[in-house]
This record gives C-alpha cells, sequence and structure tokens, in this order.
C-alpha cells in the first residue's frame, strides 16, 4: 500500500478510536462487545488492518455514534479506491487503462485539467502519446501494446469535438519544452496545441515559468466535474471522490488559473517554444 494510503487508513483509525473512547469502551470492551478478538481493535485503531462495512456498522452500534455510519462507510469506500497500483492496472498493456479513461469522458460535462510538465493527453498528437506510452511501457516493464493504447487514446480526442462538455486545461510552459519523442515530435505536437486554441470547448491556459503564484506548483491532475479527481504519480493513480477533497482541487485550480495566460498571449508562448526547436 502506498505512504498516502496507508496515512489515510491510519487516520481513519484514529477516528474510530476517538468515537470508541467517546462512548467510554476500552478496546478490551468494544471486542467482547462485537465478539472480536482483542487484537481485531487495536489494528484497526492503527491502521495495520482496514475495516470493512461491517465493521463500521458494528462499530457505531457499539459506541452508540450510528449517525456516523454513513459518512465512515464513504471514508473508508473511498480509501479503499484511492489507489490502483500501475503495475496492476498496466499489467495487460496500456489499452485497458487508455479505454477506463474513456467511460469517464463520456459523463463528464466539465473537465478541469492541470499539467505542469506535460501535453496533456486528449490534447496530444499520435507520435506524442506513442513516445510517451513507450516510456510507460519501458518503465512497468509491462506488455507491448503501445499502437492499441495511443488509438485508444485519440478516440477520446472526439470529446473535443461532440456535445456541450467544457475542457478547462492548464499547463505549465515547460510542458511546451519537455522533450518527449525529440524535436520532431515535439514541433507537430506545438502545432496541434496552435490548432486547438481556436476550439470554442476549449479553454486552454499556460502559466508562464516566471508568473506569480498564488499557489504552489503541484502535481499534474483533472477534475471529472465535481464527482472525481485523478492525480498519477510514478507508482500510482490516486482517485479522490470526497466531496472536501474535491473542493480542495477547485480550490487550487481557480488558484492556478490566476496564474495562467489565455488567447493571444498563450499563442506567443507556444510560437516562442516552437523557434527554440529551429
Amino acid at each position: 500500500m502506498s505512504s498516502q494510503a496507508q496515512q489515510a487508513r491510519e487516520a481513519f483509525g484514529a477516528r474510530l478510536r476517538d468515537l470508541r473512547k467517546d462512548a467510554g469502551l476500552t478496546g478490551r470492551a468494544l471486542a467482547a462487545l462485537a465478539g472480536w478478538h482483542l487484537s481485531k481493535v487495536s489494528r484497526i485503531e492503527h491502521g495495520k488492518r482496514a475495516a470493512n462495512e461491517n465493521d463500521i456498522r458494528i462499530w457505531c452500534r457499539h459506541c452508540n455514534a450510528e449517525d456516523h455510519i454513513l459518512e465512515l462507510i464513504a471514508t473508508v469506500r473511498n480509501i479503499n479506491a484511492m489507489w490502483l497500483e500501475w503495475r496492476r492496472t498496466l499489467q495487460t498493456g496500456t489499452k485497458i487503462r487508455q479505454q477506463h479513461s474513456i467511460s469517464l469522458y463520456e459523463q463528464t460535462r466539465v473537465f478541469r485539467v492541470y499539467h505542469p510538465a506535460l501535453v496533456w493527453g486528449t490534447l496530444q498528437t499520435a507520435e506524442y502519446a506513442t513516445a510517451m506510452l513507450e516510456q510507460v511501457v519501458d518503465f512497468y516493464e509491462i506488455p507491448d501494446d503501445i499502437e492499441r493504447g495511443v488509438a485508444a487514446r485519440m478516440e477520446r480526442q472526439q470529446y473535443l469535438y461532440q456535445g456541450d462538455r467544457r475542457y478547462n486545461v492548464i499547463l505549465g510552459e515547460q510542458s511546451l519544452y519537455t522533450n518527449i519523442g525529440g524535436p520532431d515530435v515535439l514541433r507537430g505536437q506545438l502545432d496541434r496545441l496552435l490548432a486547438v486554441l481556436s476550439l470554442p470547448r476549449l479553454s486552454l491556459g499556460i502559466i508562464p515559468t516566471r508568473a506569480a503564484h498564488q499557489l504552489w506548483p503541484g502535481n499534474s491532475f483533472i477534475m471529472f466535474d465535481e464527482r472525481t479527481v485523478m492525480v498519477e504519480t510514478y507508482s500510482a493513480e490516486f482517485t479522490i471522490t470526497q466531496p472536501h477533497e474535491i473542493a480542495l482541487y477547485a480550490k487550487a485550480f481557480a488558484k492556478l488559473q490566476w496564474s495562467a495566460v489565455y488567447g493571444r498571449p498563450a499563442r506567443e508562448l507556444i510560437a516562442r517554444a516552437l523557434e527554440s526547436l529551429g
């Protein structure tokens, strides 16, 4: 389990411990009432064992905290879904992971996307996407199905031109210079960005390297309406569904927008990056 997921489990265990203490119960007393071994209470409270939904119902019933059941179940579901290890997600190659994104796209009306150092997948050219997935296959040592993975990624681009979806995308200026696939691939990718700037459903902002920031640059993330936030790291994909956490990402996105430039200034930044390639 990732360190963040483990920390979330430990925080959840501490919360259950507080409910037990508020009820005036010792760990031994709660275990006796629930018909559990004493070690189960201790392991749950210290984050060494996951509490399932039935455990939560029993815990709250004996601690006179039944009004907390629904909230606690939502929290434990979030912890369980929080991390999908990349190796497990990608164990059959890249295509399935790309297809999983398509269902999210179909259900979403408003996207908020932040990528500080790379071009977001839905705006990528096939050549740029190929270079990216080649790195994924090599790094995670997974089956090579790059051609199918790229095809699935390109399929997502249809939603840029369909329906009433809105795409609010912020890229760091570094994403215009990060050398993915070599100068020719990057040149084609920058041309692609210039082309999509005029799309009516897309709001593309770029944060200049020297822009003042209201918030420090963080990990890339994608918000799907107000339902889900996905954060990618080297080891896992972090999925957030708790409303108060989603609200934090919405706040972060608004502060990042403050630093971004749009329209002509954004076009000038892309043109400058193109000129640097010769």
